[in-house]
C-alpha cells in the first residue's frame, strides 16, 4: 500500500506540474494572443499613417501643380491685357500710314514708330489674323455683313474692317470681316 501511496503521490505531484504547465502555457497563449492583437494594431495604425501621409504628398503635389498653373495663368491674362491695350494704337497707326501726307519725313516717323511697335509685338508672340482673301473661319473672324461681289468666291472675306490678333493660340481679338456671297 505504500507503494501505492508513493505511485498515487507522484501521480498527483504530476498532475500539479501538468496543472501548472498547463496554467502557464495558458497564460503564454494569452500574452502571445495579446501580442497579435497589439501587433496587429500597430500594423493598422502604420496602415493608416502611411495612407494619411500618401494622401498629404498627393494634396501637396496637387497643390504645386494649382499654383504654377494658376502663376502661367496670371502671366498670361497680364501679357493678354497688356498687348489688348496696344492694339487700338496699331489700328490708330495704321489710319496713319494710310492717310495722304505731304510731310516724308513725318510720314517715315510714323512708319519707324510703327514698325518698332510690331517688332514689340512679334517678339511677344503677336501676330496679326491673315483675313483677306482666307476661307471665313469663326474661330478668328468676326462677320460683321455679307456682300455680293465678282472678285471672290462665296464665303472668302473681301474687306477686313478692323484687324485680328492672336498671341501665341489664343485670338485677342477677332477680325472684323466682309464675307463675299
Amino acid at each position: 500500500m505504500a507503494k501505492d501511496n508513493k505511485e498515487i503521490d507522484e501521480i498527483l505531484e504530476n498532475a500539479e506540474e501538468t496543472a501548472e504547465a498547463v496554467d502557464e502555457i495558458s497564460s503564454q497563449d494569452e500574452a502571445l494572443t495579446a501580442l497579435e492583437k497589439e501587433n496587429e494594431e500597430l500594423k493598422a495604425k502604420a496602415s493608416e499613417a502611411n495612407d494619411k501621409y500618401l494622401r498629404i504628398l498627393a494634396e501637396f503635389d496637387n497643390a504645386r501643380k494649382r499654383a504654377e498653373k494658376e502663376r502661367l495663368d496670371a502671366f498670361s491674362n497680364a501679357q493678354i491685357k497688356c498687348v489688348g491695350e496696344f492694339l487700338p494704337v496699331i489700328d490708330a497707326l495704321d489710319r496713319a500710314m494710310e492717310a495722304d501726307c505731304t510731310d516724308e519725313s513725318y510720314k517715315n516717323g510714323v512708319e519707324k514708330i510703327y514698325s518698332q511697335l510690331k517688332g514689340i509685338l512679334e517678339k511677344m508672340n503677336v501676330k496679326e489674323i491673315d483675313a483677306l482673301g482666307k476661307e471665313f473661319d469663326p474661330n478668328l473672324h468676326n462677320a460683321i455683313k455679307q456682300q455680293e461681289t465678282d472678285e471672290y468666291e462665296e464665303g472668302v472675306i473681301c474687306e477686313v474692317y478692323q484687324k485680328g490678333y492672336m498671341l501665341g493660340d489664343k485670338v485677342l481679338r477677332y477680325s472684323m470681316v466682309v464675307v463675299a456671297c
